[in-house]
């Protein structure tokens, strides 16, 4: 926990030493996230295809190649700034070949639309274990109108130069994103697709972007585990119950409001009480100890919504309703001191009861859901409560409503544990937007 909280540390510190200059009037706003949760490959990924011709030796990570990771970003700016990191590294990456250009189709990007990015000036960085870079201001010469681009993907490129050692990563992208074979160097120059022959459903060392944006520009977090993060939504379809929000707001504030996605799949509240390189978790670092970077680390976030708690309660956490409330209010007062002005929106869990799964499904872990969606609901800990079991629980069975449970990402009957498509349609229509209207302060701003 000690050398976790170390890592951490330091790789916030290097993050605050790379600044950027926002546009005069604008500020920066976190438009992207792909929360990192631990090293290849270790996770829960989703339609991921063979990863052996890409990564022969899964210890040794990249070897002198390039990655083409599409990403959606959810605000449009003139200008952006990414965060690579190697938060589960055990050994220094050094990147070069950076480039952010519009995704045309596959990995070919729009001609002409591939743009160099620097860090500190230079072309190339080195980030040690443990911590994470921004990089300079990158000016996107296709964001002439950022209003024209919503929807648009873009496609972050770059080269791991010798062998990277065990790579961090985001398991469940739900995006096709695209690998060069090892040993054939640096591409990310390139525009066409020939370059990156191979696959993959993850996203590697890219954990942020972030964009200039007006300055009443503002952005949501939606933070939780599996169900955040889309488990049984539809491959590149951008059907979370995150991206039903923010087509929502965005009907409201146009390209003033970003939703990003915090999730991580096997995610939990109370554990693991340890997480490092050399003690990794499928479902990652506890929500506690990823705080500081997937949140607090972020610009421009006025509001989050806190989704979690069913993993805690499986066979695989089997802690206490005690337990997950004390590190949900830790969880929350942490936020509280950060951002005395942001809401923190709590959501209750959907029911698992029936799930195929064989962690999750059992009456005592449903027992325990209830216990902690009353506290949600009724403690006065957050700003306002989303009753997503509401929306998603049939009452007849007590679990989740037959027509939520057939999976949307590869077909077949779904485990009755993560809603698909429709239920998180459900889910996402299901919020109040005047929970997130400008000017709404969170609790402890108001005293």
């Amino acid at each position: 926990m000690h050398a976790l909280n170390g890592l951490l540390a330091a790789s916030l510190l290097v993050a605050s030493l790379q600044t950027a200059t926002a546009r005069d009037g604008e500020h920066w706003v976190v438009s992207w996230t792909g929360a990192v949760q631990g090293p290849y490959p270790v996770g829960n990924p989703s339609a991921q295809p063979e990863q052996k011709f890409a990564f022969p030796e899964p210890a040794a990570g990249a070897r002198d190649q390039s990655f083409r990771l599409i990403v959606r970003p959810d605000i449009w700016g003139r200008q952006a700034r990414i965060r690579l990191s190697n938060a589960f590294g055990t050994k220094p990456v050094t990147f070069d070949g950076v480039y952010v250009g519009l995704q045309s189709g596959s990995a070919a990007l729009i001609r002409g639309s591939n743009t160099p990015v620097t860090f500190a000036g230079t072309a190339s960085v080195t980030v040690s274990p443990g911590n994470s870079v921004w990089s300079d201001a990158i000016a996107l010469p296709f964001a002439k109108r950022p209003d024209d681009l919503s929807g648009r993907r873009l496609a972050v490129s770059f080269h791991v130069a010798g062998q990277s050692g065990p790579m961090t990563w985001h398991a469940k992208a739900l995006t096709t994103s695209y690998v060069s074979a090892p040993g054939a160097g640096a591409k990310g120059a390139l525009e066409d697709e020939a370059p990156f022959p191979y696959a993959t459903a993850s996203w590697f060392f890219l954990d942020a972007i972030e964009m200039t944006a007006p300055a009443d520009a503002f952005a949501i977090i939606a933070f939780g585990d599996s169900i955040t993060d889309g488990t049984a939504s539809t491959m590149n379809g951008d059907d979370r119950w995150p991206n039903v929000l923010s087509r929502r707001l965005k009907a409201v504030y146009g390209n003033k409001v970003a939703v990003v996605n915090g999730g991580i799949g096997g995610n939990q509240v109370a554990g693991p009480a340890e997480y490092g390189p050399d003690k990794p978790y499928a479902g990652g670092p506890a929500s506690g100890q990823r705080l500081d970077r997937d949140v607090l680390s972020l610009s421009g976030i006025s509001s989050l919504i806190w989704l979690e708690g069913i993993n805690d309660f499986s066979k695989n956490g089997n802690f206490t309703v005690d337990q997950v409330i004390a590190a949900m209010k830790d969880g929350v007062a942490r936020l509280r001191a950060k951002w005395p002005q942001a809401r923190i929106i709590g959501a209750t869990v959907v029911s698992a009861l029936g799930s195929t799964s064989a962690a999750h499904g059992f009456p005592e872990q449903d027992e325990k859901r209830k216990a902690l969606n009353a506290f949600i609901r009724t403690s006065r800990t957050f700003d306002g409560v989303v009753d997503f079991d509401r929306a998603t629980l049939d009452p007849t069975s007590g679990g989740l409503k037959p027509e939520f449970v057939p999976e949307s990402t590869t077909g077949g009957a779904g485990d009755k544990l993560h809603p698909n498509r429709t239920g998180y349609l459900a889910m996402g229509q299901a919020i109040d937007l005047d929970l997130f209207k400008p000017g709404k302060i969170g609790r402890s701003a108001q005293q």
